[in-house]
């Protein structure tokens, strides 16, 4: 049906700034929506107009944002139906059999978990109610259910199993195939897997639904910065599924789970696969590639039953250490052997042959080493938040060119604060040689920020080595055992679900004390299960003396650095703000010192950095991470606009100063 371009206008006007240049290129081009097919779908609307206003007339001094661009792009190659995210979601274990099923499904939000009796539009999965690009704009309350549903054919191909794949859903979901019950979840930063070929019915029309519950702050569960109540350094809330949904057709015998460890010293890579079926490992096939060409090969013992291992040695000729530098990686490929050949299962994935370690330079001064020589760390805090999608980008080839302009002004660093990322952004990382410090998410009860925050900020000389043992654990928001021991369980299924990524090098469990509890423990925790990269044990405060990092935050003092018995991190500094003309925040401005324009911020970015900084270097500092890499909401401290269309300071002037520092270092350690 036909909707006039005025009935349109308010479900897509109220999103937009007075400045945006999307209202105005609607404003200008009512004609697009005379025949609007769009009207319960923002995103689509807006790229439409996009689209139909770049095509129709010239906008001279309008700059498009990024994001819009990448959506008009997808609908316009799509047609009416936007598929966001269509790349295979798993790099680091790929199957040619794959079916997508992100795009628009049906959603209600109800106060049961029964089925609804209908539909209340449309969503447009993978992005949350909450944000603008899944059409719908609504926010789950704690005790509401989000039920999504849709319809779907089986992968093509006969026989084998049917593998349902989410890559995270927040917070506890349970899932339905055919109206029976395949499985549920929780933990809404971890990727699930459920086997649905039992309730699968035989025909292309097979029905999915999904249920959602989130208490976003009125939990202990991991949530990072999300908030019912945003503002500050706390962001909007985001529910439900926010990434990619798919399926795979299996063998009946196939890999389950894939562990890769090299090791950099004896120049091997050992590779483990669990198997579904009993015997399922016997033989298992490994071959490594590098540039295409087949290095090493071999079969595991036939005795195996379920678990099978094999270790391959890497012959000198083909020793490329994984660095910023040189981020090479070497090609790897899995299979089984067990029954006919029709009946293997073969995965791809790929590794690196990298060393992190602590040692002094040729002055005595402890610093972070990478393959055993000295490395300035050099980096910014990534919140990894999207106008538009929140905690999902809008597309694959926005996160890859975020990434390498990063690597372009010279930063070799991102700080993952509080999100786990989807499984693709770690490996752009990969290729493109940013090293990543990895904060577990943070959890717990309310925050006390009044003490862990504000009170610590005081009297942070006095308060950084404030042991965190029981009788502060009802302060730092981790006074019940259940909480303590949902955090453990997620900080296993954290080092599990990213340890297959070369780029992280080091794993920050606790962050200025919210929801901590037992640092030393997280510590033994993490390198009983990963002893190849460093441990950040607190980042900020609360220190209990353990780990590989003397992890500093400092906006407010002068600072001053001392070699200590670890290594030595500013791990947050700097956030000038600077709202920047047409990116103002939606609310009041925050940041950590204001500046007034593109100059001032440049100019005080670079006292700071060259000013403040950099003499600390040969004092023993080895790490940098500048707040932040974007401006989040209200946060404006961000090198980049929000929409990521504009860098605020001058580009140049970074590049210059992150030269100067690493110019620095490297006369310091010698």
């Amino acid at each position: 049906m036909a909707v006039k371009a005025d009935a349109c206008f308010p479900l897509c006007l109220p999103f937009l700034t007075a400045t945006s240049p999307v209202k105005k290129a609607i404003l200008e081009n009512p004609q697009i929506f005379q025949n609007c097919k769009y009207k319960n779908n923002f995103p689509l609307m807006m790229a439409k107009a996009h689209a139909a206003a770049i095509q129709n007339r010239p906008l001279p001094g309008i700059q498009t944002p990024r994001a819009v661009l990448e959506w008009s792009k997808r609908v316009e190659k799509a047609g009416e139906c936007m598929h966001p995210l269509t790349e295979y979601p798993r790099p680091a274990m790929r199957r040619d059999s794959y079916e997508n099923l992100n795009g628009p499904w049906q959603y209600a939000i109800t106060a049961s978990a029964q089925r609804p009796a209908g539909w209340d539009g449309e969503i447009l999965v993978p992005y949350a109610p909450e944000c603008r690009a899944s059409g719908v704009g609504r926010t789950l309350q704690p005790g509401q259910w989000l039920h999504y549903h849709r319809y779907f054919a089986p992968p093509a191909g006969t026989g084998g199993r049917v593998l349902l794949h989410f890559g995270a859903v927040d917070y506890a979901c349970a899932v339905q195939v055919n109206g029976h019950l395949v499985g549920g979840h929780r933990g809404g930063y971890w990727p699930f897997t459920l086997d649905i070929t039992a309730q699968l019915n035989g025909t292309g029309r097979n029905s999915l639904w999904v249920a959602v519950q989130d208490p976003t702050g009125h939990g202990t569960q991991a949530r990072g910065k999300q908030t019912l109540q945003p503002g500050g350094m706390f962001y909007p809330a985001q529910s439900g599924i926010w990434q990619t949904v798919w399926l795979e057709r299996v063998p009946e015998n196939y890999i389950q789970s894939l562990t890769v460890t090299p090791d950099y010293d004896a120049r091997t890579v050992t590779v483990k696969a669990h198997t579904s079926a009993p015997g399922g490992a016997a033989n298992l096939w490994v071959v490594v590639r590098a540039g295409g060409v087949t290095i090493a090969e071999d079969w595991g013992g036939d005795e195996a039953d379920q678990d099978g291992e094999v270790t391959l040695h890497i012959a000198d000729e083909y020793f490329f250490p994984w660095s910023p530098d040189t981020p090479f990686l070497y090609d790897l490929t899995v299979g089984t052997t067990q029954g006919e050949e029709e009946q293997f299962d073969t995965v791809h994935s790929y590794f690196a042959l990298r060393k992190w370690s602590c040692a002094p330079d040729a002055r005595g001064v402890l610093r972070f080493c990478l393959n055993d020589k000295p490395i300035l760390l050099n980096g910014l805090l990534d919140q990894g938040y999207w106008p538009e999608g929140l905690y999902t980008p809008p597309s694959d080839a926005a996160v890859e060119r975020e990434l390498s302009e990063v690597k372009a002004l010279g930063y070799n660093l991102l700080r993952k604060h509080a999100k786990i990322e989807p499984q693709r952004w770690y490996y752009h990382c990969d290729r493109l040689g940013l090293v990543v410090w990895q904060d577990m998410v943070n959890g717990g009860s309310k925050y006390n920020l009044w003490f862990v925050t504000y009170l610590t900020n005081v009297l942070q000389p006095l308060m950084r080595r404030l042991p965190d043992k029981a009788a502060l654990w009802g302060l730092l928001s981790r006074g019940s055992e259940s909480s303590r021991e949902e955090y453990r369980r997620e900080l296993e299924d954290t080092v599990q679900a990213l340890r297959c990524h070369p780029c992280v090098g080091c794993w920050v469990p606790f962050n200025e004390g919210w929801g901590q509890y037992d640092a030393a423990g997280a510590v033994q925790a993490i390198r009983a299960l990963d002893d190849t990269r460093l441990v950040d044990e607190a980042s900020g405060w609360y220190d209990q003396g353990g780990g590989d990092v003397y992890s500093l935050h400092n906006y407010f003092y002068p600072l001053r650095v001392r070699p200590q018995t670890r290594t030595v991190a500013l791990s947050e500094y700097g956030g000038i703000a600077w709202p920047m003309p047409g990116h103002e925040p939606p609310r009041k401005t925050y940041g950590y010192g204001t500046a007034k324009s593109r100059e001032e911020l440049t100019a005080r970015y670079k006292k700071l950095q060259l000013g403040t900084v950099l003499p600390q270097l040969q004092k023993g500092l080895s790490a940098l991470v500048y707040t932040q890499l974007t401006d989040v909401e209200d946060e404006v401290n961000g090198l980049f606009t929000y929409d990521r269309t504009a860098i605020k300071p001058d580009a140049n002037a970074v590049r210059s100063v992150n030269a100067a520092l690493a110019a620095e270092f490297a006369k310091v350690i010698k």
